[in-house]
C-alpha cells in the first residue's frame, strides 16, 4: 500500500474515532462526504481490480484454448503408436503372401500364419485389448449379444452361451465389441 493511501486510512480514523462516544447527538453531521481524492482512490482500486479481472480472464481462456489443442494433437497422435505396432505384423502378412505363392508345403504356411495370429494378439494386449471370453459362460448383456437361442442340449447349459459366432473385445474395462452369441433356452 502506498503513503498516499495509509495517509488517507489514518486521517479517516482519526476523523471515526470518538464516533459513538461523545458527540451522539450528532450522528448525521460526523458522517464525511466523500471528498475527490476518496473517489480517486475507489476509482483506482476499481481499475485495478478490473484490469486483475481481465488479465485472470484473458489467462484462463488461453489455458483452455491451450489445453485444447493438446487434447486434439493427442487424439490425432494417439492412433499412431497402435499403427506403429500394426506395420510389422502387415510386414509379416506381406511375406507369407509371397511364400504362398511359392511354397508347396502347407503346414509351413499354417504355421507362418499362426505365428502372425500370434504376433497380432499380442499387439493387441499389449495395448489393452482382451478378448471376451465365452466358451461355458453364463450369457451376460453387458458383454454378449444374443444373435438367437437355441434348445439347451442339457438342464446345466440353460442360460448359458452355446456357441460364439463373432468374439467381443474389451479395450481398458470398456467393451468396444459386444460377442454375437448363441444362447441355450
Amino acid at each position: 500500500m502506498n503513503n498516499k493511501h495509509k495517509d488517507e486510512i489514518e486521517d479517516f480514523d482519526k476523523k471515526h474515532d470518538n464516533v459513538g462516544e461523545e458527540n451522539t447527538d450528532k450522528t448525521v453531521e460526523n458522517v464525511a462526504e466523500p471528498t475527490t481524492n476518496d473517489n480517486e482512490s475507489l476509482e483506482e482500486r476499481y481499475n485495478t481490480l478490473n484490469d486483475k479481472y481481465i488479465r485472470l480472464t484473458a489467462e484462463f481462456d488461453n489455458y483452455r484454448k491451450r489445453t485444447a489443442k493438446e487434447k486434439i494433437e493427442l487424439i490425432k497422435t494417439a492412433g499412431e503408436y497402435v499403427i506403429e505396432d500394426t506395420l510389422p505384423i502387415v510386414d509379416n502378412f506381406e511375406r507369407a503372401l509371397k511364400n504362398m505363392a511359392t511354397t508347396t508345403d502347407v503346414s509351413a504356411i499354417k504355421e507362418g500364419i499362426e505365428l502372425i495370429y500370434q504376433q497380432l494378439m499380442s499387439m493387441l494386449k499389449l495395448h489393452g485389448v482382451k478378448a471376451i471370453d465365452t466358451e461355458g459362460k453364463e450369457f451376460d448383456t453387458e458383454y454378449h449379444e444374443a444373435i438367437t437361442t437355441v434348445p439347451a442340449p442339457t438342464q446345466e447349459e440353460k442360460g448359458k452361451i452355446i456357441d460364439c459366432t463373432q468374439k467381443g473385445y474389451i479395450l481398458n474395462d470398456k467393451v468396444i465389441r459386444h460377442s454375437k452369441v448363441v444362447v441355450g433356452e
